[in-house]
Parts: C-alpha cells; sequence; structure tokens
C-alpha cells in the first residue's frame, strides 16, 4: 500500500486525492490554530515557496485531537491560515489522526512504522516519498525549516 492511494477534501469540500502528488516528494503535517507550534504554518509556506517549483507538496491537517486547540470550523480554519500566515498550500477538512476514528492515512502510517509513529501533538511532520513510501517522521518540535528535513527534502527532489 502506498500513501498516494488515500484521499481527503480539502477545506471547501473538494476531494484531494494524494495520487495528485504522486512522483513528488510530500510533508503531511497535522495542524492547530490554538497551539503553541502553529507559527510553524509561516514555515510551512516558505517551505512550500520555496521547493514546490521542484515538485515538494505540502499539505496541512487540521485536527483537533490535541488539547481541543482546533475547535473552529472549516471556514474559520481557512480564514485563519490565509489571515495570520498567507498559507495557500493545500489543506484538508478537519480530521481525527489519532485514535480508532483516525483517518485512514493516519491508520496506516501506524501500520506501516508501528505505534512510534502515531502523531503525539500538533504538527507532526509525515515525509512521503515520490513513490508514495513513508520517508521520515519528524515531531512537533522539528521546524519546518530544520537542517535535517530540508536536506531530505533536497535528496528526494534530486
Amino acid at each position: 500500500m502506498s500513501a498516494f492511494e488515500f484521499e481527503f477534501r480539502t477545506l471547501t469540500g473538494e476531494a484531494l486525492p494524494l495520487s495528485r502528488f504522486e512522483g513528488k516528494p510530500v510533508l503531511i503535517v497535522n495542524t492547530a490554530s490554538q497551539c503553541g507550534f502553529t507559527p510553524q504554518y509561516r514555515e510551512l509556506q516558505g517551505l512550500w515557496e520555496r521547493y514546490r517549483s521542484r515538485g515538494l507538496a505540502v499539505v496541512g491537517v487540521p485536527s483537533n485531537d490535541f488539547g481541543a486547540q482546533e475547535p473552529g470550523t472549516e471556514e474559520e480554519i481557512a480564514s485563519f491560515c490565509e489571515v495570520n500566515y498567507s498559507v495557500t498550500f493545500p489543506m484538508t477538512a478537519k480530521q481525527q489522526v489519532v485514535g480508532a476514528e483516525a483517518h485512514p492515512f493516519y491508520l496506516w502510517v501506524t501500520e506501516v512504522a508501528g505505534e512510534d509513529a502515531r502523531p503525539r501533538w500538533n504538527f507532526h511532520k509525515y515525509l512521503i516519498g515520490p513513490s508514495g513510501e513513508l520517508v521520515n517522521i519528524y515531531p512537533s518540535k522539528v521546524s519546518p525549516l530544520d537542517r535535517v528535513l530540508v536536506d531530505e527534502i533536497e535528496k528526494l527532489l534530486g
């Protein structure tokens, strides 16, 4: 199974099949608007602007699973991201990312990489390779612009 077999819905309700990004690296991040890590939106946007022309995709997955830090509606989340961080990378509809009701992508990650791969907090990052394989996992405290993550993205981009 590949990450590209999963589909989300966007904040505005359109289908967002991950197969759209096949052949490209994808950084998938569970997000929240009221978290100490929320300023990472700015870094995610910067990363996407820097590498999207070379093929990198960034996908934000809003979730209220940790500390109830994403209580808003899809419209409120979209507005918050646009007004405060000028986010233009794809954002999914709000999802559960842990537990039995988690989105199938997150269940797959745990199946592939074990229980330690489960998100522990908001802004947990999954780097997916061009073939849909799980390349690496980065905890919340790792900035999207951290050299370790950027180097891995550059390696995948060739």
